[in-house]
């Protein structure tokens, strides 16, 4: 199978397009992913043939389509960004009110003060204001990231050395493990709450002894989260607030 290549599926009056990412590493498994930005992908494991791909798909086609109505939902209810006073952005996964000073002479900063961002600018520019608030909050999850790394390796029992972090924007994940087994998260992942960012980290550690999603990897995630699926859900259900701006 070439990279590339879609399938088309039909639900509820609605085509759906399907991107099919093949993979060859061994232990792979077929999934199907939804996206927040309403992209549907599926991996499919070298050697799956046209008939499994397809039994897969049609099993999934209705919670697909529950979950792209449940993404564009979401869609209609969030408000586009024009960073002004009044605004609410997340951090871990509390609305925080926006004020926007505007003090010419003053150096321009961002800091939480009793609940609210409150952000100083010598001008008062959407595009400036953006920039300021990604800055701090790649600056929070450098921390809060490595703080719950910290936290949670004593739980993961079969990390030898605290594996490499970095920090990556990415439209469709909120972390990933190298083959070298460095961990990449997200920066908008700070938006989310604790438990949220927890099961990510953990979802990635799993990853360097488990390096698919076969059953061994989900049976290691049980272990050392027992109720990592209701955090998965709630985390989904929020991905397209908290990625707005991204």
């Amino acid at each position: 199978m070439q990279s590339g290549k879609t399938r088309v599926l039909t639900y509820g009056g609605e085509q759906i397009r399907v991107a099919l990412l093949p993979r060859s590493r061994p232990g792979t498994v077929l999934r199907i992913k939804v996206h927040p930005d309403l992209t549907v992908q599926a991996v499919v494991p070298d050697g799956t043939s046209d008939a499994d791909l397809e039994r897969a798909l049609q099993r999934k086609t209705r919670w697909i389509w529950q979950k792209l109505r449940d993404f564009r939902t979401v869609q209609e209810h969030a408000t586009p960004r024009e960073y002004v006073s009044g605004e609410s952005h997340f951090y871990l996964g509390r609305r925080h009110l926006l004020k926007v000073h505007h003090q010419p002479d003053a150096p321009e900063t961002v800091r939480m003060l009793r609940g609210r961002l409150e952000v100083s600018v010598q001008e008062r520019h959407a595009l400036r204001i953006q920039k300021l608030l990604e800055l701090w909050y790649f600056s929070r999850a450098q921390d809060v990231f490595h703080n719950r790394l910290d936290a949670l390796l004593p739980s993961a029992l079969w990390v030898a050395e605290p594996p490499a972090l970095k920090l990556q924007v990415m439209r469709t994940q909120w972390g990933n493990c190298s083959p070298g087994g460095v961990v990449t998260l997200n920066p908008h992942l700070v938006k989310a709450p604790r438990d949220c960012i927890d099961y990510v980290i953990l979802h990635e550690l799993c990853h360097l002894k488990e390096h698919n999603h076969g059953a061994a990897f989900w049976q290691l995630l049980g272990r050392v989260m027992p109720d990592w699926e209701r955090h998965k859900v709630r985390l989904d259900g929020m991905a397209e607030l908290v990625l707005q701006g991204a």
